[in-house]
């Protein structure tokens, strides 16, 4: 594929992205907000500025959250023209992506919102699952680039719908890292070996990623990023205000926005969302 693509947002998700378009044979070039450590994006050919960024075909932003996306997304819009799309595949605000793709639509530039769940993991090995919210030909334009990115691509609906579909999953993560935390918490402090637990469930209905990859995290209480605990919240509380626009109560998610905003009240918001366990174990 001879696509040329400019990935904005060198992060932890973005650099193994842009590698694996690198080596499936896309014109690939990055860039960052801030400097980064020549050995981080080594292999990476990189822009100097954001219109330069802004003139591939396909102008993917992996950003921090919402606000970065339309920090970035402001500086770029002078420079785009028809037919380029933009690709964001941020955690975003879905209310926010429509308005981004409603404006762009109008100068003939298209947009998809394309958030992944499977962490930097997943990232390096290609096998991101995708949740795509665009118009159906939009979504048909990046398809290509999003089957060397993701090991499962659904196009779940219009512009937003994608983002949706992350806040969803990151409600379904979050209260699942919190039921491990409280199983492996009661098995330790009930004399079992949690690691022993961690074994006896896998295969069965409570086995997950989540128990295996996150519970050896709490195990060994080691809580590297990973997602960030601050990450998490930010979800979280994006998952609230959907609620709230639908109309409906989730209880567990207001419980655990209260869980998280105490762990980064103990200026642990830097690691792991894993690291909720800690607050267990006084």
């Amino acid at each position: 594929m001879t696509l040329a693509i400019s990935v904005l947002g060198l992060g932890i998700m973005g650099r193994p992205m842009a590698r694996n378009l690198l080596q499936a044979g896309c014109e690939v070039r990055g860039w960052n907000r801030s400097e980064l450590p020549p050995d981080l994006i080594e292999g990476i050919p990189l822009c100097q500025t954001v219109e330069e960024a802004s003139r591939a075909a396909v102008c993917l932003m992996m950003m921090l959250d919402s606000t970065a996306v339309d920090a970035v997304l402001e500086q770029m819009e002078p420079h785009l023209a028809t037919g380029q799309v933009v690709l964001d595949m941020s955690s975003s605000d879905p209310i926010r992506s429509i308005i981004h793709a409603q404006r762009l639509a109008a100068r003939g530039v298209g947009w998809i919102d394309a958030p992944v769940s499977g962490g930097p993991e997943g990232a390096a090995a290609g096998t991101l699952a995708i949740m795509a919210g665009g118009t159906a030909s939009d979504f048909e334009s990046v398809k290509p680039v999003l089957n060397i990115l993701g090991g499962n691509v659904v196009h779940v609906g219009g512009p937003g719908m994608g983002h949706v579909a992350k806040i969803i999953n990151q409600v379904i993560v979050g209260l699942t890292i919190e039921a491990v935390a409280e199983g492996l918490t009661l098995a330790e402090k009930s004399g079992v070996d949690p690691q022993l637990i961690q074994r006896a469930l896998k295969g069965g209905f409570a086995d997950s990623k989540i128990l295996q990859i996150h519970g050896t995290r709490m195990i060994k209480r080691t809580y590297e990023p990973g997602a960030k605990a601050t990450i998490q919240l930010k979800d979280l509380r994006l998952a609230r205000a959907l609620a709230e626009t639908a109309k409906i109560r989730l209880p567990h998610v207001e419980s655990l926005i209260g869980f998280y905003e105490k762990l980064i009240a103990k200026r642990d918001g830097e690691l792991d969302h894993s690291a909720i366990h800690k607050l267990l174990l006084t």
